[in-house]
């Protein structure tokens, strides 16, 4: 990720979307966390990103979306929000509608269940962290600490919402036509990816 940060800088690449499925580990951004992560009994790693403590594991599509803003008039609550549309766009059409509430970035379902989070980091204009898409992930992970600031319990999955089973591989086809949709360019099909692996949509 920060390599491609920096290659899109440079201007060696075009912006792009990394797609990777995380082992379990809490990551606490620059905000910190209440003291509930050490207690998580999991890895913890502190990151560049903004926000408090979250969970990522396996069931859980992660993107990091390396956007260089000069074009996009440097402006990062529209980004923000744009990251927001590329994650709606792909579960509506499983269903499942995910909206932007005030004040709380991330995607989420009535205003009540959050199924995405949103954190990320922008240096020299160039964004790198991004979402955490719950899709079939272990949600009881989340009651260990306080994901964002919050009761570990708001946490749904697209799996819960829909009372079945829901693989990564229903997702990457969504993400992949809503990042083209959004971000603009094309988002070509990669090869399967599995944990800690990532694929690279450019477009």
């Amino acid at each position: 990720m920060r390599s491609l940060v920096q290659e899109r800088r440079r201007g060696a690449i075009e912006d792009t979307l990394i797609l990777v499925e995380h082992p379990a580990i809490v990551t606490i951004g620059v905000e910190g966390d209440d003291g509930s992560a050490a207690g998580a009994g999991l890895p913890v790693v502190a990151v560049e990103r903004g926000g408090h403590a979250t969970y990522h594991g396996p069931g859980q599509l992660v993107g990091y979306p390396i956007v260089d803003l000069e074009p996009r008039g440097r402006d990062v609550r529209r980004f923000v929000r744009d990251v927001e549309s590329v994650v709606a766009r792909a579960i509506a059409p499983l269903g499942v509608t995910g909206a932007h509430l005030a004040g709380q970035p991330g995607l989420w379902i009535d205003g009540r269940r959050k199924i995405a989070s949103i954190g990320i980091a922008v240096d020299h204009w160039v964004t790198f962290h991004g979402f955490a898409l719950n899709v079939d992930v272990d949600l009881t992970a989340f009651e260990r600490i306080r994901p964002c600031g919050m009761d570990g319990r708001v946490m749904t999955s697209l799996a819960r919402e829909l009372g079945r089973p829901v693989g990564l591989d229903e997702l990457r086809p969504g993400i992949r036509a809503a990042w083209a949709a959004v971000f603009g360019g094309s988002a070509p099909d990669g090869p399967d990816r599995r944990v800690a692996r990532p694929e690279l949509l450019a477009g």
